[in-house]
């Protein structure tokens, strides 16, 4: 999961004119959390990537696998 993942997120983070600070307060994480998914350095919880997947209305596929 952990290269096509990081991209997409980092890459629908940016579409949507989001910081890592805006993206944490939606999830009510921490940016440091966003950063490490964003390197790969850990990775999300199903429900975080169900809510993920909420906040940029996209579908798993979309979010985890190569885009």
């Amino acid at each position: 999961m952990q290269e096509n993942f990081k991209e997409n997120l980092k890459t629908l983070r940016k579409e949507n004119n989001f910081s890592q600070k805006d993206l944490a307060e939606k999830l009510n994480t921490t940016v440091k959390t966003i950063s490490h998914w964003e390197t790969g350095y850990s990775e999300p919880s199903i429900s975080q990537i169900v809510e993920l997947c909420e906040v940029f209305a996209v579908n798993p596929d979309e979010l985890l696998l190569k885009s």
